[in-house]
């Protein structure tokens, strides 16, 4: 857990069920009505689209060229083609742009579609999944792309849960998305990223695909590891240059993998890659059906901090070096504030700039918000108002980590965006460098 809680873990590893205050837990939780979603204008369901698979059959089977291109990612950077980098421009740039000149208080960026709230693994320290949940249909995701397609949005971001659970269900999902002009993200522990599986999604259109792994060879409590992926990571890593997505490890900090971060790193950056680092949360809000909250070896617990401190020190030294990294090194100074309770206010743009569809199509601002019973709409009907999220993140905000959201909140400032864009423009947009710092 973050021990910026309002208690701490006892000898035995208890920890709260909930970290947010009482009266604000209260009033997000409280039993309500589910906001139903209306049937389609049409009054029938909306079918997702067959996709056509091969779209670009020249890039199946092995890529001669891959050596090559990975020797120049390794030397001197990845060069982007100009299609990838309109793509993210369309994807990033121009809805900033729009969200900062448009009136009125909700300008998603941003979206994060949750097409499953299943896993098919079980990491001790995820509340983020429920295996009695069923599935997004495809009538609510089609109709969910549709409307954020009416929105500032261009960036979708499937979510779990597991989002390849189905993976039909996603290949349908990201080729309807790109189609639309989407910048489309994809989350995955790996386990069900078979060779035919990453052809498909690639062919597709995925912008980006972001590994979640937490340790080289399996520990308890944690399931997400490089060893039983490894082949479908070497795959995918080759057929990045001849698709034109990029990939990235994401590793969250916990008490049981130091090393392993360490160790990810340096494969990481041997290949070429980026990562992302989150520091172990528990709950923000009470999950019934999480069973890992009590005796939890991931927790972090205020005899880790050394280490963990340690850690920080080590990774930020690694991108003062060049190593690729998602997180700005203030960020990931600011971990050692937040597990030690004392984290400060951060811009969150949930909301307003962020926000969540759940697997029903309903809304929510933010993933740790996932279970609340507040009516914030549904797609087609969102019902965000500014006046509740800014009282509401008063008290949330101190005791959430959430890196996805700050890296929006961090870059949503003027100066930075341009700063970013001049720093890109300098060699000629010919790849993307860094982050926002």
């Amino acid at each position: 857990m973050s021990v910026s809680a309002h208690e701490v873990p006892d000898a035995g590893g208890s920890v709260p069920v909930f970290r947010l205050d009482f009266h604000l837990h209260k009033s997000l939780m409280e039993p309500r009505p589910t906001p139903g979603i209306p049937p389609p204008a049409s009054g029938q369901p909306h079918p997702l689209p067959e996709p056509v698979f091969p779209q670009h059959p020249e890039l199946l089977g092995d890529d001669p060229e891959w050596e090559a291109h990975h020797r120049a990612a390794l030397d001197g950077g990845r060069r982007w083609a100009r299609a990838q980098i309109l793509r993210t421009m369309r994807g990033w740039a121009v809805p900033y742009v729009k969200s900062r000149l448009l009136p009125g208080d909700f300008h998603p960026i941003v979206a994060y579609l949750f097409t499953e709230w299943k896993c098919n693994v079980d990491c001790h320290y995820c509340w983020a999944f429920n295996n009695s949940v069923k599935g997004m249909s495809e009538d609510i995701a089609c109709r969910s792309i549709d409307w954020l397609h009416g929105t500032t949005c261009r960036v979708l971001a499937l979510m779990g849960g597991e989002p390849l659970l189905r993976p039909k269900f996603a290949h349908k999902v990201i080729d309807y998305a790109a189609k639309k002009g989407f910048w489309v993200y994809l989350p995955t522990n790996g386990r069900l990223m078979r060779p035919d599986v990453i052809d498909r999604l690639a062919d597709a259109g995925v912008a980006t695909v972001n590994l979640a792994v937490d340790c080289v060879d399996l520990k308890p409590g944690l399931a997400k590891a490089l060893t039983p992926i490894r082949p479908y990571f070497e795959y995918l890593i080759k057929k990045q240059y001849r698709y034109g997505y990029s990939v990235f490890l994401n590793m969250c900090i916990t008490r049981t993998n130091l090393e392993d971060i360490k160790q990810l790193t340096e494969i990481a950056h041997d290949h070429g890659i980026a990562t992302d680092y989150h520091i172990v949360e528990s709950p923000m809000t009470e999950q019934t059906h999480f069973k890992h909250l009590d005796e939890n070896s991931t927790f972090l617990r205020p005899e880790d901090f050394p280490k963990v401190d340690e850690l920080l020190e080590w990774l930020i030294d690694k991108q003062r070096q060049g190593y690729k990294m998602v997180n700005s090194i203030q960020r990931l100074a600011e971990m050692k504030a937040f597990m030690r309770g004392a984290l400060t206010e951060w811009n969150c743009r949930a909301g307003q700039n962020t926000l969540i569809i759940r697997t029903d199509g309903t809304l929510a601002p933010c993933f740790p918000l996932y279970s609340a019973t507040y009516d914030w709409g549904t797609i087609e009907n969102p019902k965000f108002d500014v006046h509740q999220l800014d009282e509401m993140k008063k008290c949330c905000q101190p005791h959430c980590f959430s890196t996805l959201n700050h890296i929006v909140g961090f870059c949503y400032n003027d100066a930075r965006a341009i700063k970013f864009l001049l720093r890109q423009a300098a060699h000629g947009f010919r790849r993307l460098d860094g982050n926002f710092e």
